[in-house]
């Protein structure tokens, strides 16, 4: 996979930070006081990669819960202080984004207050600065393309002409719906890419398990 793109666009939890373990595990300890019994495999089939109104929605036909008005403000305070007692970036992400020689962005589900803290206390704020794309800004979130597609607009480049980085089954559906190539990263924690949906519906997309082996991948963008 050596097409030189001119633009890249990383899906942020999971992918530019090892968050998903973190943001699972908040949403199951609240589920649970809800009666629901749920696990990181439901949490990654169901919700990886969706809008909080989507996983809302989810849980209502999936779990028979209409969660309380209340719960997606309590869900996000705890997960914030959950985010600055244990939130790292993904091993190696750092020093492929000093190394890419192309611009490059965020277009992620999660709202803009969580996605701010969460490059914060990571300390990427400065290397993302201006290029963070939410799903907020789009009528349709993913597996829609609408994100994908607002990204590379914004930053001025033909969707044909850039790069997605994912790690969920949404992400990867709206990359390819968005007519861009895409790397399905695998290396964080919460992924198992044994029998995973991707491999599955989309074997034509690249598997990258480590940051590291990125260079290799796509070497006419990297220093």
């Amino acid at each position: 996979m050596d097409t030189k793109p001119k633009l890249v666009i990383f899906d942020c939890d999971g992918v530019v930070i090892d968050s998903e373990v973190i943001s699972a595990n908040v949403l199951i300890d609240k589920l649970a006081v809800l009666g629901a019994q749920i696990d990181m495999a439901f949490v990654q089939q169901h919700f990886l990669g969706c809008q909080f109104a989507t996983v809302a929605a989810k849980i209502n036909s999936l779990l028979n819960i209409t969660l309380p008005q209340a719960f997606e403000l309590q869900y996000r305070e705890q997960l914030l202080l959950a985010f600055e007692r244990d939130l790292t970036v993904t091993n190696g992400i750092k020093e492929v984004l000093s190394a890419l020689t192309v611009p490059f962005c965020i277009a992620t589900s999660s709202s803009l207050p969580r996605t701010t803290k969460a490059l914060a206390v990571v300390g990427l704020s400065d290397v993302f600065a201006g290029n963070v794309f939410t799903g907020s800004e789009v009528e349709n979130g993913k597996p829609a393309p609408d994100l994908f597609l607002h990204a590379a607009k914004r930053m001025g480049v033909a969707p044909e002409q850039c790069l997605v980085i994912e790690d969920s089954f949404f992400g990867v559906s709206a990359a390819v719906a968005a007519n861009m190539p895409v790397i399905h990263y695998v290396g964080g924690r919460h992924i198992s890419y044994h029998n995973h949906p991707v491999a599955k519906t989309f074997p034509q997309v690249t598997a990258l398990t480590d940051w590291q082996d990125f260079a290799q991948l796509m070497p006419s963008i990297m220093r």
